[in-house]
């Protein structure tokens, strides 16, 4: 049974990127987004980073920290073969209640997807006072757009949030 990683989030967290939960290879690697197509780690270094490529996972969490990002799972466990979310069964929707007392400046949440859309919408409706973007899944699954089109509306997304910008 796949159990979600702990949350990516400090003080600084302002906008928060929602998945719905960690594939085989980010399971197997213990880090979010470890899967070498998924597009989300090259976004946010060209949003924040001017492109470059990335030192390790510490690295990413860093800038995506210092740029007031943070990191969770819709999720917090439930069963899948394989690492599509179509796949999920018995969804149990991880504690944003508790997340969103403890970190108040988090305003913006950028949605991997709609499955992680709406999974914690089902768990949660439209939280007052937070923002809901739904973005195009970063997977390499998800071939409705080409990398370039998902690319160009991560880096805007991400570039906004980090401003407080909608």
């Amino acid at each position: 049974m796949p159990i979600c990683f702990p949350p990516v989030v400090d003080e600084r967290t302002v906008f928060m990127v929602i998945g719905s939960m960690p594939g085989a290879a980010s399971l197997a690697a213990q880090a979010y987004y470890a899967h070498p197509r998924n597009l989300f780690w090259p976004c946010v270094f060209a949003a924040f980073s001017n492109g470059r490529t990335p030192k390790n996972y510490a690295d990413k969490l860093s800038v995506l920290l210092a740029n007031g990002g943070g990191l969770w799972d819709a999720l917090s466990s439930c069963e899948r073969a394989g690492s599509l979310d179509a796949h999920i069964r018995q969804a149990v929707p991880n504690d944003f209640h508790a997340l969103f007392a403890r970190y108040p400046a988090i305003k913006t949440l950028l949605f991997n997807g709609t499955a992680a859309h709406q999974y914690f919408v089902r768990a949660f409706g439209q939280l007052s006072g937070k923002t809901y973007l739904l973005l195009p899944s970063t997977s390499p699954a998800n071939a409705a757009l080409s990398p370039q089109q998902k690319s160009a509306l991560w880096v805007s997304a991400l570039r906004k949030a980090a401003q407080g910008l909608n």
